[in-house]
């Protein structure tokens, strides 16, 4: 049975092969766990953590917790991934998934961490040559610009089932997302901490507010078989400390 396909470019795990590797994690986990006990050695953290989060995320909010962590324990590496797009965490050996997105049902584990709101942006330019949109609606008058990454959008399309709201520019970049809305291309759908800063100087303003759609939740994901990992319940233990009280960011 063929567990893994090779190019010249990438090793990717079959269908077969990812199953295989998901029923025997738990037995090497529990014989590493073993193998510890034996030897006499404590739960501090030691040997790799892999984790992965979207980039502007990571960068702002896991990135201190990771330091933190490293500076704790001298034993720890870390692999953090800063990806925009659902990375899947069997196949490319991740153990702990940063999700901001409301979470269908699966094998996954999750941990509430805090939540995020969606917001309506565009820069003063715009607004002033354009006029603000007073309603949902009045979005299929304006230019829209998409990170289609996230999905954010089809909220658009939920809330004015009966308008055709189709994005002008559509990139699957936040930084790119960003720097069109500030340059007055259009009216821009983002989470609140992508847009922090331009709002605080200024060279973005909120339109719509109060219908921009629910909070959405960041978790923590992963494999039921990693929640007895030393180095998997410190990073939980960390990144509650950083968000008490799950908070709205």
């Amino acid at each position: 049975m063929r567990l893994i396909r090779r190019t010249t470019r990438s090793v990717r795990l079959t269908e077969q092969g990812a199953d295989y590797l998901a029923r025997i994690r738990r037995p090497l986990f529990d014989l590493d766990d073993a193998t510890r006990a034996v030897r006499g050695e404590d739960s501090r953290p030691r040997g790799s953590l892999v984790v992965t989060s979207p980039v502007m995320f990571g960068r702002s909010h896991v990135m201190p917790i990771i330091t933190d962590m490293l500076r704790a324990y001298p034993e720890l590496s870390v692999r953090l991934i800063l990806l925009d797009r659902v990375v899947r965490l069997v196949e490319e050996g991740v153990d702990v998934a940063v999700r901001i997105a409301h979470l269908p049902d699966s094998a996954l584990r999750a941990l509430p961490l805090a939540t995020v709101q969606q917001v309506l942006v565009a820069s003063p330019d715009y607004l002033a040559s354009r006029g603000s949109p007073k309603t949902v609606e009045e979005l299929a008058l304006h230019d829209l610009i998409e990170f289609d990454t996230v999905g954010l959008n089809a909220e658009w399309k939920r809330s004015a089932p009966r308008t055709q709201i189709e994005p002008r520019l559509l990139t699957n970049s936040v930084d790119a997302t960003v720097e069109a809305a500030t340059q007055g291309l259009g009216i821009a759908r983002l989470f609140s901490y992508h847009v922090a800063e331009p709002l605080a100087d200024g060279k973005l303003t909120r339109v719509l507010v109060g219908n921009e759609g629910e909070d959405v939740p960041v978790n923590l994901v992963y494999h039921g078989d990693r929640q007895q990992s030393s180095n998997v319940k410190a990073f939980f233990a960390a990144a509650q400390a950083a968000f008490p009280d799950r908070p709205a960011l």
